[in-house]
């Protein structure tokens, strides 16, 4: 009985884990600030917009954790164009411990403007 008790006291500790909720707010609120960006807005407009890491603690009060914003950077080389594409965490698939791809949404930057978002954008416009 002991048990049982100790296990639902657990349960419940870590389903009100603030860690999953903020994460949750700060890929919504990624996802919102995708419908204020503007096709030729400057890189650093984009960024700004986006914002910065954002750091939360953990769930039993360990190190915090640290997002980057925007999570990983690309640069992509073609024959007549340099390409920069920043990542950011906008969805969630699995609650697996880290970020995959189908997760992340790309920005797209063509010298230092922004040219489209998004993993459909980037599939039809951009050939590696």
């Amino acid at each position: 009985m002991r048990k049982l008790i100790f296990l639902f006291v657990m349960a419940l500790l870590v389903s009100g884990c603030t860690t999953t909720d903020t994460l949750d707010n700060f890929r919504k609120g990624n996802r919102h600030k995708l419908y204020q960006l503007k096709i030729g807005m400057t890189k650093d407009e984009a960024v700004n917009l986006m914002g910065t890491n954002a750091a939360f603690d953990s769930e039993f009060g360990i190190d915090p954790i640290t997002v980057n914003n925007p999570y990983r950077y690309e640069i992509l080389q073609g024959k007549d164009k340099v390409l920069e594409i920043l990542y950011y965490y906008t969805a969630l698939k699995a609650r697996e411990g880290t970020f995959t791809d189908d997760e992340l949404t790309p920005l797209v930057f063509d010298n230092g403007k922004l040219i489209g978002w998004g993993n459909r954008f980037l599939r039809n416009n951009i050939q590696k």
